[in-house]
């Protein structure tokens, strides 16, 4: 029998073993304008078999890419964009930084360690001061939505004083959204919902 695994391992597997065949067999031809003309048509049928690569701006460059990767880059055409090159196709991607930033109470996360800063920067004024009352019900909802308890409006105001080192302080009298305003997460519905 014929298993898929003992056969030549698939350089992009998304267009399937026969136009696979069909570049190995255009690249075997000796003739090279009867390569040009073949290799014209199979990017033809590569764009009918992905026509999600329309979505994409210049897909048929894409496609030309996606021909010469199936070869193993040794087709030799005449394509109307330049050859993919070889070696930036193989080199390993650089890796990505990940943040090393400490973060003072994961449940609020480094987006409102930030609004908190650019806050802190602001002029005094009602621009501010909105920015502040934003910050605040942002933190209420984050709270509700981890700890699933009540959460009071001067435990927010603790915090936030705590993630400013004290440098932002509500107004005396400040409310922030209320509970029941902030929509449940997770997909369950509340119970009075529940169908019975």
């Amino acid at each position: 029998m014929d298993y898929n695994t003992q056969r030549k391992k698939l350089r992009l597997p998304e267009y399937g073993r026969h136009i696979q065949q069909m570049v190995d067999h255009i690249a075997s031809i000796e003739d090279r304008d009867e390569r040009n003309r073949l290799a014209k048509s199979l990017i033809a049928i590569m764009g009918n078999l992905n026509p999600q690569l329309r979505a994409v701006n210049d897909f048929r460059h894409k496609l030309w890419d996606h021909l010469f990767i199936m070869s193993d880059f040794k087709l030799d055409i005449d394509s109307p964009y330049p050859r993919p090159d070889v070696e930036k196709y193989y080199e390993k991607p650089r890796n990505v930084p990940y943040p090393s930033h400490p973060v003072k109470f994961k449940h609020y996360g480094r987006i409102i360690e930030l609004m908190i800063e650019k806050a802190i920067a602001m002029d005094e004024g009602p621009e501010k001061e909105a920015f502040k009352q934003l910050i605040a019900n942002q933190m209420k909802k984050a709270n509700i939505t981890w700890n699933k308890e009540s959460v009071t409006d001067d435990d927010i105001f603790r915090d936030m004083q705590t993630l400013s080192n004290g440098r932002l302080v509500m107004a005396p009298g400040s409310k922030l959204i209320d509970k029941r305003e902030v929509k449940p997460t997770g997909g369950k519905r509340p119970k009075h919902h529940r169908k019975r």
